[in-house]
């Protein structure tokens, strides 16, 4: 499979993964019964594991090891961070503010590895 191909998939997933995020979002703060539908407690997994293979291969692929990469170690150490945030908001925080929070912190996280990604620097000139 093509650089550019797997790079499109990549970027898709991202894309899918991320609305399915801030959708569920919006239906946690609005307590909407949309985050007990079976697709919603499914395809997110499905999605993700997607983004994550693309993610592995496209390192492969590009020779980019991210223990030898700060760009590349700052985007995992992200998406860690993400998912922590997003387990909280989604399944683990205990009060509707926590999970709220968790959620909102989960946009910058987002955004920073999006930078990441666009800049290959895990600084950001701030």
């Amino acid at each position: 499979m093509s650089y550019a191909v797997l790079k499109l998939i990549h970027v898709v997933s991202v894309i899918i993964s991320y609305t399915l995020f801030f959708l569920r979002g919006v239906w946690l703060m609005q307590d909407s019964d949309k985050l007990r539908q079976r697709w919603v407690k499914i395809l997110p997994h499905v999605v993700d594991t997607i983004l994550l293979t693309s993610a592995i291969v496209l390192a492969m692929t590009i020779q980019q090891n991210p223990l030898d990469n700060s760009w590349l170690t700052a985007k995992v150490a992200g998406l860690l961070l993400y998912i922590g945030l997003g387990m909280i908001a989604i399944r683990f925080g205990k009060t509707r503010r926590i999970r709220v929070v968790a959620w909102i912190a989960a946009q910058c996280v987002f955004i920073y590895i999006v930078l990441v990604a666009l800049t290959r620097s895990p600084v950001l000139g701030l």
